[in-house]
């Protein structure tokens, strides 16, 4: 085959066909490798920013950090304050109701004095209540109550009067007992420790036995000492739901039980509150 046959722009374009497709090649490169310098640098971007980040989430960590603490002391500061607040109120307390004793006990010794006073002869005598004694015996009319003496014994005051007789109580001499609050009771009736001095001449009776004397003890301190402080008067209730048992008045126990408990509901009157749900399961 003899060259002419072939045209000068078909051997040249037979020439430049495979340097026009490597330029592609190369400009195809160069792209792709642009493209991967710029992921790199947006990579590198991001890791500055990551960084940065994490830097300023430690930095708020620790402020966070010292915030609470900062809080948590004051808090504690706060707490301590309010503790000895508590303590100074519970002391002032404390020391006023020591001095309402002392108070209460200057007035009574000045009661005691004033009672002896008008005692002595030549003077006129304070007269007192009766007191209501033990109801009348199974076998006739009602027995008298033994006459006392009507003034306190000079120098005792009124609580000296009656933590003697309580310690007679406690030490179980029920009828020295019983004579030392029936006296307490005739010459200070208006003191609050007269409640409790009934009732412990109802349980002085109950004591011993004497069942009618301790309802009727027990009765006087719901019906003449119905501002009775403290569980007095709950304790009354109850104990006279216990005699009428050792009476075998049931009914009236109940009742004694169930007056306890709606008058004094809750503490005070749980035993009188188990007294009657063991009468009613009878």
């Amino acid at each position: 085959m003899s060259l002419s046959r072939f045209t000068l722009p078909a051997v040249l374009s037979v020439i430049l066909l495979p340097s026009a497709a490597s330029a592609s090649a190369n400009k195809e490169h160069l792209q792709l490798m642009a493209e991967i310098r710029m992921l790199q640098e947006q990579q590198q971007q991001l890791q500055g920013l990551l960084g940065t980040l994490q830097e300023t989430l430690k930095t708020v960590t620790t402020k966070l950090d010292d915030q609470s603490t900062a809080t948590r002391k004051a808090m504690a500061d706060q707490t301590l304050a309010t503790t000895n607040i508590g303590d100074n109120v519970r002391m002032l307390r404390e020391k006023t109701d020591e001095t309402n004793v002392r108070i209460s006990t200057m007035a009574q010794e000045l009661e005691a004095l004033r009672q002896t006073v008008a005692s002595q002869p030549g003077l006129p005598a304070v007269t007192t209540p009766p007191v209501t004694g033990a109801p009348a015996p199974a076998g006739g009319g009602a027995q008298p109550v033994p006459p006392l003496s009507s003034s306190v014994p000079a120098g005792m005051s009124p609580q000296r009067m009656y933590e003697t007789s309580y310690d007679d109580y406690t030490a179980g001499r029920f009828p020295i007992a019983i004579d030392g609050f029936r006296m307490f009771v005739q010459q200070f009736p208006r003191l609050p420790q007269a409640a409790n001095a009934v009732y412990n001449i109802g349980m002085s009776y109950y004591n011993v036995n004497k069942w009618n004397e301790a309802r009727e003890a027990f009765l006087k301190v719901i019906n003449e000492y119905p501002d009775a402080q403290g569980t007095t008067l709950p304790d009354a209730y109850y104990k006279l739901g216990q005699t009428y048992e050792r009476l075998n008045q049931v009914e009236n126990a109940k009742k004694a039980y169930e007056a306890a408990v709606q008058k004094f509901p809750g503490n005070p009157s749980t035993l009188s509150g188990q007294a009657l749900q063991r009468l009613s399961r009878r």
